[in-house]
């Protein structure tokens, strides 16, 4: 009888024991946590490249506008692309392709089209099984030729 009344006792010491229940909630859901954390931080380097690539389109076509036809544009469009495109936060500039004309259908304006091979980014090392974006960054912009 009393060892019956012992072990119910050890028994209900235990199960109002909090001790140690931080330590085992930390282990279940810290993996959870660094996993969504890296996960932000691979999609806002991703997010932040294409941004750049479209600010590099902008800026370029910007650049462009100086220019008196499509062979000086273009010049000044891949001299701007030259000189700037490496100081992008998330881009390397050897890895960047570019096109500038003037429209097809009336000339009235130039486009610079901008695409970035992106897949050194770390967003494709973090989720390999799941569904991601496209590993070219493609990006363009548009300018009006002469005055308004």
């Amino acid at each position: 009888m009393v060892q019956n009344l012992i072990s119910r006792l050890r028994r209900r010491a235990f199960r109002t024991d909090n001790s140690g229940t931080s330590a085992v909630e930390f282990a279940l859901l810290s993996p959870i946590f660094i996993l969504l954390l890296l996960g932000m931080v691979a999609y806002g380097i991703y997010f932040g490249a294409a941004n750049s690539i479209q600010q590099i389109a902008a800026d370029a076509a910007r650049t462009a506008i100086a220019g008196l036809n499509q062979t000086e544009r273009q010049t000044l469009v891949a001299a701007f692309l030259a000189n700037n495109a490496g100081g992008y936060p998330f881009v390397d500039a050897s890895k960047l392709t570019y096109q500038a004309n003037d429209s097809v259908a009336d000339g009235s304006q130039f486009v610079v089209s901008v695409s970035y091979d992106a897949h050194n980014l770390p967003i494709w090392n973090l989720f390999p099984g799941i569904a991601m974006p496209g590993t070219t960054i493609k990006r363009q912009s548009t300018i009006r030729v002469g005055g308004i």
